[in-house]
């Protein structure tokens, strides 16, 4: 059965299979005082879950219509009483439904046979749900009917005897005038023998409820959008379509029924005879009266019920807020059960403010109303029970409303909870919206405090590299290296330095050339023409061509010369080459004539396996070794070739590519060496060449050979590799590898006071952290391993579910996918090199503050420009200076605020848009545009206080609240009796243990979050 969890996939078919599964029933194992094996069924005929011991005995009913949420799981106490191993079902395979009337809901605990049982159950249940939902009155009113007929003839014969009805009418409040009365009812609607059939039973039902029809006399009245005639027999009057629907339109003001076509089907749901279903349907008397007093002709104007997006972008202050007070609690102030259950309940209402009454516990802290008998929760519980059930009804945000009665060390704990459990859900910061027009995704450079080009030192290939420039941000952001484009003819002079039959300078010179062209002919048959070229022993500028001809091997001096700037090369002197790569294809295609022979060159001698010659191949190198060669080397680009251990024929290309080691396998076949299945090189050294020039992953290229030299290099220059290990020179297509263990994140600044503490700023990371519980911790961060630092300045963060923070960074980077690196200049110092470095006259070098050995060298084309860039850099380092002065200010502030006003520093920090604490609680003094008053008492305040109250609330954003018993503050009687405005009050308490009637009609206009008009203009309207 799997897959029934998949509801809106479903068709029509398996909706029916399943529907016809439940009410068949199963046996499962029902938990209440103890577990029961109880067969659980769907009775369709009244929409109710039953569940029964036999066939012909029911234990306990409950109705679709009641069933407020079905959870999977093992979420209820009815589980917890059976946690000593006997119970062998496990989490998947458990549920509970939640069902009710009233703020308590009763719960009926299930475990199935099976996990798949469970998922068609939970499936189910809430396909039932939403039908009996949307289902019509008159479908309600006839399974109600069948409910109550069985609730008194147990033997569900579908008949219903006159003593049985008696005692039915007198459960529901009904007293008939006399026992003729009653037997003249059941006359009228054709029973015999005082039984009644349950179409019967419909019928008096009907004549009952409208017995007392004086409303028939507003349609007898020429006003009337129709006459109504023959009201005293029902049967014989009818209201026809065009009629009914005259009526919707200037009676009931019903716009949509317009549209003859959904007034038709509208009719034809209360009409029982399918004969009548017709294009013309008519009504009955009866059936015109139970659609007057149907839900489908409630009073609510359903509009209110949807939320208008235009209606939705004021101020918060702008609406009503549906609250709760004492949200724990499932009953009284003074003995009753405090429940994680009552916070789902209120949220699943609609309410967006819980209040959470927060006490020390031992060793966590506790919620409960202090100072009572009232049972205790653990406040970890509560918060992960709104988490799991906050936005289910509505999307709109929630706000906690805390009474703060823990320590300092408690206080911390709530903080990490809160951090832990919401995650982003949880608005620490301002919430600031951003409009953007135009929607363009292109970047201004305009924006940036500084642009141009600059020329950055590299420490990898030891030059100065030309990078296109953006401050901002109070950053340094440079482009890929600008690849200027070199018209020195003497570019062209090294197009043989790749080729295979080139031999550069040979240790034995002549004697070697002969013995690999030898060799060579030997083994391929001699063809004349076979040929190599090295450079010559005698002339530095100039090279010798040997060849192999009629048996032996001859040589033949390449000569050079000059014209101005131009060199040319040549074999005779009245044909001139512009390089040796253009002098060779002309003789692979022409004829070489001299007085004694005529020869075209033909086939190239290799160089013998000429890697072995360079850097950076390796043929003694294992897998890990590369890898930390290349973790050494942080570019990607960066690469080597490593000959495999044990296979001759196999080698390996290690490199960077996106901040990770990757692995590429070569394999020899032949004479050929096949990267992957398709691409064929002579040699190796071909192989990097042709990498060089074209992407091999990616967007990367084979760029920075890693030769022993450079490893070695990096090995002893630390500043060096470490300049790209803290992140001050990063790639930003990097991937960030995955954290070390307990790694933590500073949420301030701090500054070390002894030498075995660290210093650090607000971001950084801290890793390798070993905790103690004298809030103090351990942990590296930079080149300082295991130092201390206060625990209450950082978070932990979680190496599982890392932000993604790419697309942001590319989002808010003015260069965007262009840029290869960024500096934090505000974590710089800036110092202008006046007696030059590498080369350059004039350099400007930005030095991490926290380790000197880190440093970037830039240099401008001129001391003018390169001056405007240090003006810029330096204005930055001086405000972050400054803003680091005023952090240490406000930290020390802050902590003094902690030890007077016994509020955590990491729980006052989480607070937005309101303050923490309030000494002064029964008057209202001068607080800041932001504060949220504590909850106030009408005795504390008396009538007087009401105006000033409400004047005040338009700025602080507060609410009063009566605390007394459990039962909501309504503003409406004193503002009605003082005349006031009431344009201030903008939370209202709607207890949801007690219905309250005026503030949840405020708060039900636009589905729960309603505010009149005419209180957001500032305007003072009467109530009276």
């Amino acid at each position: 059965m799997a897959g029934w969890g998949q509801q809106g996939e479903m068709t029509e078919y398996k909706k029916i299979l399943i529907k016809r599964d439940l009410e068949m029933g199963v046996v499962m194992t029902v938990f209440r005082q103890k577990a029961e094996r109880l067969t659980v069924q769907v009775i369709m005929e009244t929409r109710q879950v039953a569940w029964t011991r036999t066939a012909d005995r029911t234990d306990g009913v409950l109705d679709l219509f009641e069933i407020r949420e079905v959870r999977p799981g093992r979420n209820s106490k009815d589980f917890e009483r059976f946690k000593d191993g006997k119970d062998k079902h496990d989490e998947s395979s458990c549920f509970t439904i939640f069902y009710g009337s009233q703020f308590v809901l009763n719960t009926l605990s299930v475990g199935a046979d099976s996990v798949d049982e469970a998922q068609k159950w939970l499936t189910g249940l809430e396909l039932l749900r939403q039908e009996t939902l949307q289902a019509p009155t008159p479908v309600l009113i006839e399974s109600w009917l069948r409910k109550q007929m069985y609730s008194v003839n147990q033997t569900k014969t579908n008949s219903i005897s006159m003593k049985e009805l008696k005692a039915l009418l007198a459960l529901l409040n009904y007293k008939a005038p006399s026992s003729r009365t009653l037997k003249d009812k059941f006359q009228e609607v054709g029973a015999k023998k005082d039984r009644l059939d349950f179409e019967q039973f419909h019928k008096l039902y009907n004549l009952i409820m409208f017995e007392q029809n004086e409303i028939l006399d507003e349609f007898k009245k020429e006003s009337c959008a129709f006459i109504l005639g023959n009201t005293d027999k029902p049967d014989a009057s009818a209201v026809l379509l065009h009629d009914f629907q005259r009526f919707l339109i200037y009676q009931q003001k019903e716009s949509w029924a317009s549209d003859l076509n959904q007034v038709r089907e509208l009719m034809t749901t209360f009409i029982d005879d399918t004969m009548r279903k017709t294009n013309d349907p008519e009504f009955t008397v009866s059936e015109f009266l139970s659609f007057l007093f149907s839900k489908e002709n409630s009073v609510w104007d359903e509009k209110y019920s949807e939320i208008s997006n235009l209606d939705m972008n004021n101020p918060l202050s702008h609406y009503w807020i549906s609250s709760s007070h004492n949200t724990y609690l499932t009953g009284d102030q003074l003995r009753s059960e405090s429940s994680t259950e009552a916070y789902v309940r209120c949220l699943r209402l609609g309410c967006r403010c819980v209040e959470l009454d927060c006490w020390e516990g031992p060793g966590e802290p506790i919620i409960y109303h202090g100072w009572t008998r009232t049972t205790k929760i653990k406040f970890e519980d509560v918060v992960k029970a709104i988490n799991d059930h906050a936005f289910v009804t509505s999307e709109f945000p929630v706000i906690l409303s805390i009474e703060e009665h823990c320590p300092l060390e408690q206080q911390r704990q709530m903080a990490r909870i809160f951090r832990d459990v919401f995650g982003d859900k949880l608005l620490t910061e301002p919430h600031k919206k951003l409009s953007v027009e135009g929607g363009g995704t292109s970047k201004d450079f305009r924006k940036g405090q500084k642009q141009g080009d600059l020329e950055i030192w590299d420490p990898v290939d030891q030059r100065w590299n030309s990078h296109y420039c953006v401050i901002s941000d109070d950053k340094l952001y440079y482009a890929e290296e600008t690849e200027e484009e070199d018209e020195d003819p003497r570019k062209y002079q090294d197009l043989h330095t790749s080729e295979p039959w080139f031999h550069g300078r040979m240790k034995e010179g002549r004697q070697m050339g002969e013995r690999l062209i030898l060799d060579y002919c030997t083994e391929n048959g001699g063809t004349d023409g076979t040929f190599l070229v090295r450079q010559s022993d005698t002339y530095v500028t100039d090279f010798t061509l040997s060849f192999w001809r009629s048996g032996r091997v001859q040589h033949c001096r390449i000569r050079s010369g000059s014209e101005g700037a131009r060199t040319y090369f040549f074999l005779t002197p009245n044909l001139h080459f512009p390089s040796v790569f253009s002098l060779i294809q002309h003789y692979r295609d022409n004829p070489l004539r001299c007085q004694d022979f005529e020869l075209r060159l033909t086939e190239a001698v290799p160089q013998p396996s000429p890697h072995l010659q360079e850097g950076w191949f390796y043929s003694n190198l294992s897998r890990g070794q590369a890898e930390d060669y290349l973790l050494r080397i942080p570019r990607d680009g960066a690469f080597l070739i490593r000959q495999r251990e044990g296979e001759p024929d196999s080698f390996a290309i290690t490199f960077r590519g996106d901040g990770k080691v990757k692995h590429c396998r070569i394999q020899k076949e032949g004479n050929m060496y096949l990267l992957g299945t398709t691409t064929e090189f002579e040699s190796l050294v071909e192989l990097v060449n042709y990498f060089k020039k074209k992407p091999l992953y990616r967007k990367i290229k084979l760029r920075y050979p890693v030769s022993p030299k450079l490893v070695d290099q990096f090995s002893t220059e630390k500043g060096c590799a470490s300049l790209y290990d803290v992140k001050t020179y990063v790639e930003p297509n990097e991937i960030e590898p995955s954290l070390p263990k307990s790694t933590v994140r500073a949420l301030y600044s701090y500054q070390a006071k002894k030498t075995d503490e660290l210093s650090f700023s607000k971001g950084a990371l801290i890793h390798n952290v070993s905790k103690s519980g004298d809030g103090w911790w351990k942990g590296d961060f930079g080149r300082r391993l295991q130092q201390f630092f206060p625990s209450n300045y950082v978070e932990e963060v979680s190496n599982n579910c890392r932000p993604d923070t790419r697309e942001q960074d590319m989002e808010d980077n003015p260069l965007g996918e262009l840029c290869k690196g960024v500096v934090d200049i505000s974590k710089c110092n800036v110092q202008h090199l006046r007696n030059g470095k590498n080369g350059k006259s004039n350099v400007l070098t930005l030095q991490d503050v926290d380790q000197d050995s880190l440093q970037f060298d830039l240099s401008a084309s001129s001391l003018v420009e390169l001056f405007e860039w240090y003006q810029v850099a330096w204005d930055i380092t001086q405000r972050e200076m400054s803003k680091q002065y005023n952090r240490e200010q406000e930290i020390r502030q802050q902590e003094e605020v902690e030890k007077k006003a016994e509020v955590a520093m990491e729980m006052s920090d989480m607070v937005v848009y309101c303050q923490p604490r309030s000494k002064e609680k029964d008057r209202f003094g001068v607080c800041r545009p932001v504060t949220v008053l504590p909850a106030v008492t009408g005795r504390g305040l008396g009538l007087c206080g009401y105006p000033s109250m409400a004047v005040n609330n338009q700025c602080w954003c507060g609410y009063p609240s009566m605390a007394v018993n459990n039962q909501c503050w309504c503003g409406y009687p004193s503002m009605a009796v003082n005349n006031q405005c009431w344009c201030g009050y903008h939370s209202m308490a709607v207890n949801n243990q007690c219905w309250c009637g005026y503030p949840s009609m405020a708060v039900n206009n636009q589905c729960w979050c309603g505010y009149p008009s005419m209180a957001v203009n500032n305007q003072c309207w009467c109530c009276s």
